[in-house]
């Protein structure tokens, strides 16, 4: 850890999970002061092994911060932590006037607009900052950030968010971080189907993952779920197929961004198809055991559920 701190003030960390943890452990490293909560005993423990201070109540960790950085599972939590209840203040109550709201969760457009209008209507400054990447980017810093914000805001955010991602990008006002993570992850979760079936077919008009690959990866079909996450094992040596499928980006989480675009797509009408199928497929491969398996492992469900013979044939 350095021997200084950085000026900015101290940073309240919510949710120090897989992906909040690292990402708290890399601002320590780069100098931030930092204060952790989670509601997991686990995951505090594994923050303080990993040199952060933790404290037992989110108040605790907000009182005095000067940004409160979210990364919690859904919109609900995130607008009942701002809110608080009757009996317990919400986090805009307890921070001081004027603290930087920086969200990280990945939840509904509307939810993140509304979060960010209860945080200035409260005095606060507010950014939603969704990131991709997963556990591996998280880790390494590599994250990328999308970011909604007045642009006061970016600047006053941007240096945490290059400690902890290689690639931060404003996408415009409050929603639009959100706004572009799910039409980003749309785009992958069909393109990541798409792949799945071409490799199944492949194989079954006796094509090769290697030919395949080799042909598409330098023609049209080029895309980052071939590429980079490619759903055979083989042809990309570092793509979760070579190990079991254990998850980088988990079907749960794929699931998840799905139904936030499927939600996004309802409300604004957009006369989506593939969208709406991706998050209808999965669904079922999250339900049906790929809840915990990485997205790319939904060629196995393509797989299972192929016929064994081409049509036509007995």
């Amino acid at each position: 850890m350095p021997e200084t701190t950085r000026q900015e003030g101290r940073i309240a960390f919510l949710g120090l999970g897989h992906m909040g943890g690292p990402m708290a452990v890399n601002l320590v490293k780069a100098g931030y002061t930092v204060t952790g909560y989670d509601v997991v005993p686990a995951a505090l423990e594994a923050a303080r092994a990993h040199g952060i201070d933790t404290v037992e109540t989110a108040a605790e960790a907000v009182a005095g911060a000067a940004v409160v950085l979210t990364m919690l599972p859904s919109g609900k939590h995130l607008l009942d932590a701002y809110r608080g209840t009757p009996d317990q203040p919400g986090l805009l109550a307890t921070a001081a006037p004027g603290t930087m709201f920086l969200d990280c969760s990945t939840i509904n457009v509307d939810e993140a607009r509304e979060a960010a209008a209860l945080a200035v209507a409260a005095g606060h400054r507010a950014v939603d900052a969704p990131v991709s990447g997963g556990v591996v980017g998280a880790e390494a810093g590599t994250l990328t950030f999308m970011v909604g914000a007045l642009a006061e805001d970016f600047d006053a955010v941007n240096p945490m968010l290059e400690v902890m991602g290689k690639r931060v990008v404003h996408c415009g006002e409050h929603g639009a971080g959100q706004a572009a993570k799910i039409c980003n992850n749309m785009i992958l979760g069909v393109s990541m189907i798409a792949v799945s079936e071409a490799f199944v077919l492949g194989e079954k008009l006796g094509l090769t993952h290697q030919a395949l690959f080799d042909v598409a990866s330098a023609a049209s079909g080029q895309c980052w779920a071939l590429t980079t996450n490619c759903p055979v094992p083989g042809p990309v040596p570092t793509s979760p197929a070579n190990r079991d499928y254990q998850p980088g980006f988990a079907g749960a989480l794929m699931a998840k961004d799905l139904k936030l675009a499927l939600n996004a797509l309802e409300s604004s009408g957009v006369a989506a198809r593939l969208g709406p199928l991706a998050s209808e497929i999965y669904d079922s491969f999250a339900a049906e055991g790929g809840a915990g398996r990485d997205f790319s492992g939904i060629i196995t469900d393509i797989r299972d559920k192929s016929d064994h013979q081409p049509k036509g044939q007995a």
